[in-house]
């Protein structure tokens, strides 16, 4: 199978889309006769000329993903021993690694680029999280971004992403490397002319590119489908060219080649033991449809002058990027077990430096300064909306770090599929042009999470959420958020947000928020500890039902990728219910429900830098929040029932790594100068990882400081339907007391601890842990998402 096949937890969607392809696609291929695919007329080429008597030499590479890093070692060998390359055919990550070849990269420029390159960020589907705006951070926080559907535009139904791992790295990346012949339109003027093999995804005939964009030809030849997003070239819909052709020795002949040299690193059959599952299956009819094709182009090769370089990459797979070395050391060990063939092509000292000097010299030119920058590919979006923000800006000189950091910010919106760039050149001078693609599922967006928590005594939670984004309302960018959870916790949750004119900076995006909220929540009351007392045995004082309806309207700013600070007004009603007071003589009106109104204003400041919302592993994040207002409806509790209330919240959290182990310290401090109001303290500790060997809610006041140490190590390097699997510690902190001030006192601070082992999954963290305290009690839970 081609292309870089990274287990991951949208696989299963992946493979069963592959697998309708297959199925679909299978047919005109098989209807082939063994003889190769009809070739258009740009596959031939001119023939280079080459001194009398010396046959030209054609290297074919095939696709296979990360196994087509093998290609590189087979071009160090072939260097070294001074053999000639007169043409290149390839398929998939042969035609990437052919194409940089062709275009003036040397195998020791190639290894040393593609040895150091970040392969699991460069097909995230996400930008690093820390690159985001603030508002994108938050939204982690309540539903995990892995899983996002949406609506397709041309029919309104429901749409999942077409891909399981996205390009725009890997674009960007080709992009770089092929700068230097951005003007090079046919490729047989490049240093070795070149062709790639790619699939008309409509038709299945195989596509050979031969002229045109080479960065956008080198793309659409690595398509997997299911795996890539498919690439459009003048109005046809590109996949992988593994699928009917993956070792084009045809195109190569079709070029001129006398002698061919083929370099096949396709994935091999999978045993019996790797058939089990859908996925199995699925990657294993793609492997026998590939194989049939690179069985024919075997076939033609001929016996005693071609040379056939099969690498021996045993268990090594298309997506075991991350051993790029031993790859390209695995390939450089088969060509040169085959040194006596090769040898034959040999070039003296003096050929090979007139063979060199003779091929085409691709002039970079400097790129001048941009004149213009404009976009391209948007129908729903505004990107003009940013312009203010890219570092590239008319006027000034063209820098390729410039322009893909632009394409990174015009990625993190999260609304393209592609976000390319190129430059054109223009009367005046160069201009700038990014290249978009928006998602077919947006611009309204839907995430899936679940919460669930199980202490094995009978005690849990359950809840669904549904997330609904729809950006771009207008041209402003404005959005409207929503968000259902049913469950043991029912909650809605609706915000309009606008920004107030188009950003000039990254800080300058000032906005304003209208937003509602409303919950329902059970919570019980504890008989209030003493200091040293032992909570193990928490007695139950009463059991209430809190609901919350929250009206509000913010305005805010920006601060850069780093957070935002809104200052706004909030009206709450709020209703405890009460449905169980212990005790013998409880009056009727102590169990009649309480409304209290408030009334405030909050003052709000968000700086988040951290990589991942769970398990992290780098990064920091410190909220506070400062509340001020009135409340009434007290009653009794207060003379005239109504009392001024004042509340301060600190958040904050520093992660730090060192291989795969992680240390996590985190503090929270809360403290509310009011009322109890039925007993309930505003704040609560107790639960796993809040104060773990302790009941939910078990410890309730105005005031509550809670210090947590976490240990992680991460389990797998390779994680298969999750980011990894950890093992972990926490010591943990902590206390509430009734009133504020002077109440806080180290001392008092009860201490509690866990073990866990835990995965970060498309549903959210997944836990199992024990835990205990001196004072509290031991426990065993289970727990899945953020309840």
């Amino acid at each position: 199978m081609n292309g870089p096949i990274r287990p991951c937890l949208p696989w299963l969607r992946s493979g069963l889309a592959v697998l309708a392809f297959v199925l679909a696609a299978a047919a005109p291929v098989r209807a082939q006769s063994t003889d190769a695919l009809p070739l258009p007329p740009e596959a031939a080429a001119s023939a280079p000329p080459v001194p009398p008597g010396r046959p030209r030499v054609g290297l074919v590479l095939s696709g296979g993903g990360a196994r087509g890093l093998a290609h590189v070692g087979v071009l160090k060998v072939l260097e070294r021993e001074r053999v000639p390359v007169d043409l290149i055919a390839g398929t998939s990550m042969g035609a990437i690694i052919g194409g940089l070849y062709a275009s003036g990269m040397d195998a020791a420029e190639l290894e040393r680029e593609l040895s150091t390159l970040d392969w699991v960020g460069l097909f995230a589907n996400r930008q690093p999280r820390e690159r985001l705006a603030q508002r994108r951070k938050e939204e982690d926080f309540e539903i995990s971004p892995a899983l996002e559907a949406g609506l397709s535009r041309s029919t309104g139904e429901l749409m999942l992403p077409l891909a399981s791992v996205s390009s725009r790295g890997l674009e960007l990346l080709l992009r770089r490397y092929t700068l230097p012949v951005r003007q090079v339109r046919r490729f047989d003027e490049l240093r070795v002319p070149f062709r790639a093999v790619a699939t008309d995804m409509e038709t299945g005939e195989a596509v050979v590119f031969g002229a045109g964009d080479l960065s956008q030809a080198l793309r659409a030849s690595m398509s997997v489908p299911g795996v890539f997003p498919p690439t459009e070239v003048d109005n046809r819909i590109m996949g992988d060219g593994g699928l009917v052709n993956n070792l084009p020795v045809d195109v190569v002949r079709a070029m001129g080649a006398d002698i061919v040299i083929a370099v096949n690193i396709g994935t091999p059959l999978g045993a019996r033991d790797s058939l089990g599952t859908v996925l199995g299956l699925t990657s294993q009819m793609i492997n026998i449809l590939t194989e049939q094709n690179v069985q024919r182009s075997i076939a033609s090769l001929q016996p005693g002058r071609d040379v056939l370089i099969a690498p021996a990459l045993g268990r090594l797979t298309s997506g075991d990027f991350e051993k790029a070395a031993e790859l390209m050391r695995l390939g450089e060990q088969q060509a040169l077990a085959l040194l006596p063939r090769l040898a034959a092509l040999s070039l003296s000292p003096e050929q090979w430096a007139a063979w060199r000097q003779s091929r085409p010299q691709v002039a970079t030119a400097p790129v001048p300064d941009i004149v213009s920058v404009r976009f391209e590919g948007s129908d729903e979006t505004r990107p003009e909306h940013f312009a203010g923000v890219l570092t590239s800006q008319p006027g000034q000189p063209f820098r390729v770090a410039a322009a893909e950091q632009d394409s990174r910010i015009l990625a993190a919106t999260g609304d393209y599929l592609h976000t390319d760039y190129r430059l054109e050149d223009l009367p005046a001078g160069t201009g700038l042009v990014f290249q978009l693609e928006e998602k077919p599922w947006g611009p309204n967006y839907f995430r899936l999470g679940l919460d669930l928590v199980s202490d094995f005594a009978g005690r849990g939670d359950f809840n669904i959420k549904l997330s609904h984004n729809r950006h771009w309302l207008d041209d402003n960018g404005s959005e409207w958020r929503n968000r259902v959870q049913i469950g043991s916790v029912p909650r809605w949750f609706s915000e309009w947000y606008r920004p107030l004119g188009p950003q000039r900076s990254r800080a300058s995006d000032w906005f304003v928020s209208v937003h509602g909220d409303a919950e329902r929540r059970r919570q019980t009351a504890y008989a209030p500890l003493a200091a040293g007392e032992d909570g193990g045995q928490a007695v139950v004082q009463g059991r209430y039902v809190r609901g919350l309806v929250r009206l509000g309207v913010d305005v805010g700013q920006p601060l850069g990728v780093i957070g935002e600070w809104r200052l706004g007004l909030l009206r709450d009603g709020l209703r405890y219910t009460p449905e169980f007071i212990a005790g013998t003589d409880v009056s009727a009106e102590a169990l009649s429900p309480r409304d209290v109104e408030e009334s405030s204003l909050r003052l709000a400041l968000m700086l988040d830098t951290l990589d991942h919302v769970s398990f992290p592993r780098a990064g920091w994040r410190l909220k506070m929040v400062a509340q001020a207002g009135r409340r009434r409806g007290l009653g009794t509790l207060v003379a005239g029932g109504r009392e001024d209330f004042q509340r301060y919240e600190i958040d904050a959290t520093h992660v730090v790594s060192l291989g795969r182990q992680t240390v996590d310290a985190t503090v929270k401090l809360r403290e509310a100068h009011q009322t109890l109001a039925g007993g309930l303290g505003h704040y609560t500790l107790g639960g796993f990882h809040n104060l773990s060997g302790y009941r939910a809610d078990q410890l309730s006041g105005n005031q509550v400081l809670l210090g947590r140490l976490t240990y992680t190590l991460r389990l797998n390097q390779q994680p298969v339907l999750t980011r990894g699997f950890f093992a972990g510690a926490t010591l943990e902190a902590g206390n509430a007391w009734s009133s504020s001030g002077s109440a806080l006192r180290v001392n008092d601070l009860r201490w509690g601890g866990s073990l866990f082992l835990g995965a970060d999954t498309g549903l959210g963290p997944l836990y199992f842990g024990f835990t205990w305290a001196p004072l509290g009690s031991g426990g065993v839970y289970l727990l899945l998402g953020r309840p």
